[in-house]
């Protein structure tokens, strides 16, 4: 059993099994605790995947899933992660369907746990599932039968653990390994479930050093017990790292009035390339999308040498077609 401390959000202990009785990865919820050894398969088996990807292949389809049915369940707004979602399922041969949130039965009050059991009822294997309360995937999970497998696609502010994987495959590609390497994550760190996904999972591997920068109500204020360092200085926490990743303000998690806004986050907070050369020559700039360039992150530095930004998104095709096929027993 896959036991986890929710120890970033504050939360008590809670038990998320993500594996089953043979100690295979069933469910994809959370990085914190998932041990190295699967984080490192999942990698692996993602850059077997990124030929697939190859726009210059001619058929782009494997056939691991074929006859398998993806519901994406979507409760909050995405593009990046629903659309990579399914193109990752349809290049794994699988049957997607994307469910219309404002037009089901939930709209008329139906319970979340009611509407899984309906979709169980037509055959569906893999719900991807984002949702604004921290936890639903884990209830989901907890709730399907053992033939039936959940990937959380983003869950409040708790985790986001294939973005983080896309993170990490995209840090490694450009740096090789994870040891030796710094990591600055600049922002919004105590809404993000990006950044706590990444933090998880970076520990894990090993990664030597995490820094987190931002105004102190940004910051979770145990990050220091997780090995983070902060800083509350931008120009003091970018020195010399490896990888700059830049976060969005989620205003919508906020009480109105909590930071600096627009022109005045920019000026403190916000990655310009003066900032960036205080970094290491070769570092790269990292942002998981959507980006508000002039808020966090300079355009000069967004659509810069240094920026791998889009190639997050590509690797992240791999990367969800890798977790999809492993949960799935391919």
């Amino acid at each position: 059993m896959n036991v986890v401390n929710n120890a970033v959000n504050g939360n008590p202990s809670q038990e998320v099994n993500q594996f089953n009785a043979a100690g295979e990865l069933t469910h994809l919820l959370t990085l914190e605790g998932l041990p190295k050894e699967h984080i490192a398969h999942i990698l692996d088996t993602a850059q077997q995947f990124v030929s697939v990807t190859d726009p210059s292949r001619e058929v782009k389809k494997v056939p691991l899933l074929r006859g398998k049915s993806v519901f994406n369940l979507f409760f909050e707004n995405s593009t990046r992660t629903r659309t990579t979602f399914e193109i990752a399922a349809k290049r794994l041969s699988a049957d997607v369907i994307n469910l219309d949130i404002s037009t089901s039965s939930t709209a008329k009050g139906e319970s979340l746990l009611d509407t899984i059991d309906n979709l169980v009822a037509m055959q569906a294997d893999i719900f991807v599932v984002r949702h604004s309360t921290s936890r639903a995937p884990v209830d989901i999970a907890n709730h399907v039968p053992s033939h039936v497998h959940v990937v959380n696609a983003g869950d409040g502010s708790n985790q986001h653990p294939t973005q983080g994987l896309l993170d990490m495959y995209t840090m490694r590609h450009f740096k090789q390994d994870f040891r030796g390497l710094k990591v600055a994550i600049v922002g919004d760190i105590v809404h993000s479930r990006v950044a706590k996904s990444n933090i998880h999972g970076l520990t894990t591997m090993g990664c030597e050093e995490i820094r987190a920068i931002g105004p102190e109500s940004l910051l979770p204020s145990n990050l220091d017990m997780m090995g983070v360092k902060v800083f509350h200085n931008m120009e003091e926490g970018l020195k010399d790292v490896d990888v700059v990743m830049t976060l969005r303000i989620q205003k919508e998690r906020m009480a109105a009035g909590q930071v600096p806004e627009g022109d005045a986050f920019f000026r403190q907070y916000g990655l310009t390339p003066e900032r960036l050369a205080l970094a290491k020559s070769d570092a790269i700039v990292m942002h998981p999308g959507p980006m508000n360039r002039g808020v966090e992150i300079d355009s000069a530095v967004a659509d810069g040498p240094q920026s791998v930004i889009l190639k997050q998104v590509t690797f992240g095709i791999a990367v969800r077609m890798a977790v999809m096929s492993i949960v799935a027993g391919n």
